[in-house]
């Protein structure tokens, strides 16, 4: 739950709250105004934590400091996160020999930067007839990568989709 969602004090809306205080010891349910008026006498803030509970769970404590820890919490959390990427690398299924090559270097180096790859053969025309030259194209470049040594997961093969056959491959993880 966002801190800028938390009621606290006079904003809390319920009759009746279960009260911690700031040692977590647990005061038991009390109506809201002698809740507050515990919290002023200790100096702090009565912040409703969980608004959801019948009754409401309220804790008595610094609201700054806490607002300042959830949020370094969320940033700690933020930081963890690992955001894949989708690069797509487009060709026909009338590739040269060099074409083919260089397209697999550049599928290799996206794959060991940790990005998954959508391989797409467009079909023009009456090329559209010979979808067995595009699933050639794509075998091809996975015994490539697979000649190479590049470690890939194939997560979902050879598929004609309208004019466009694609193929998808992420990097394999590595073992530590």
């Amino acid at each position: 739950m966002a801190t800028k969602d938390l009621r606290i004090n006079r904003q809390i809306r319920a009759r009746e709250v279960f009260v911690i205080d700031e040692n977590g010891m647990q005061k038991g349910v009390m109506d809201v105004h002698s809740a507050c008026m515990l919290a002023e006498e200790a100096g702090l803030d009565l912040v409703e934590v969980s608004p959801n509970a019948n009754p409401p769970v309220c804790k008595i404590l610094d609201f700054g400091k806490y607002r300042y820890e959830m949020e370094k919490k969320t940033r700690e959390a933020k930081k963890n996160q690992v955001v894949v990427k989708i690069k797509e690398i487009r060709m026909q299924p009338k590739i040269e020999k060099h074409d083919l090559e260089t397209k697999s270097k550049a599928i290799t180096e996206f794959l060991e930067e940790g990005n998954k790859v959508k391989v797409s053969i467009r079909f023009r025309g009456r090329e559209l007839a010979h979808p067995e030259l595009g699933k050639a194209v794509l075998d091809r470049i996975l015994e490539t990568l697979t000649a190479n040594g590049v470690l890939f997961n194939l997560d979902k093969g050879a598929l004609l989709e309208g004019k466009m056959m694609s193929m998808t491959l992420s990097p394999q993880k590595k073992k530590m």
